[in-house]
């Protein structure tokens, strides 16, 4: 085997350097990378670009430049707003997921670990457009006339009746089930 010299190293010793630095160099290398990456977030133009974007943020938001995507401001009950991506095509589903993503990280990001009842949000207030619930999970946003840069917000909402689960009920006739066996 013969060994090319180059500036007075061999070839193989060049490859057992590089072996050697290899950890070290990939370390370098990502240290770089998210000194890199931080700068780019950091520029105004790139300020909808959460922190730690995944995939399909970086997906959804390039499906909102080229216009398979909207941006929707929702309006919260204390007065302050957010913005949402969601696609064009997405339901009123999409966009509640949407929305948990979004206070899900913006309260990680503030106060740490704090959990959030989604089921208890969804079964007090409900999603409103132009003063008409958005109540069927099923239904397209385009259905409700919502587009690009529209404005949804947060109302109080309390189910019939009807539909409502009395758990009391189910306790009692629990308890007194368990009376008339003793």
């Amino acid at each position: 085997m013969e060994a090319s010299v180059t500036g007075g190293t061999t070839e193989e010793d060049n490859n057992n350097i590089n072996v050697g630095t290899g950890y070290n160099s990939n370390n370098v290398k990502k240290a770089r990378l998210h000194s890199t990456l931080a700068a780019l977030l950091d520029d105004p133009i790139l300020a909808d670009v959460p922190k730690k974007p995944s995939l399909s943020d970086v997906d959804t938001l390039i499906s909102l430049e080229l216009g398979s995507a909207m941006r929707i401001s929702i309006l919260k009950l204390d007065g302050t707003s957010i913005d949402v991506v969601v696609m064009n095509s997405s339901t009123v589903k999409d966009l509640k997921l949407a929305i948990k993503k979004k206070i899900n990280d913006m309260e990680q990001s503030k106060m740490g670990h704090r959990q959030i009842s989604w089921k208890h949000v969804w079964a007090n207030f409900c999603l409103s457009y132009h003063n008409e619930k958005l109540l069927d999970d099923s239904s397209t946003l385009q259905e409700y006339g919502i587009r690009n840069n529209s404005q949804v917000q947060f109302v109080p909402y309390v189910m019939a009746k009807a539909f409502k689960r009395h758990s009391r009920r189910r306790k009692h006739r629990f308890f007194h089930g368990l009376n008339k066996r003793a």
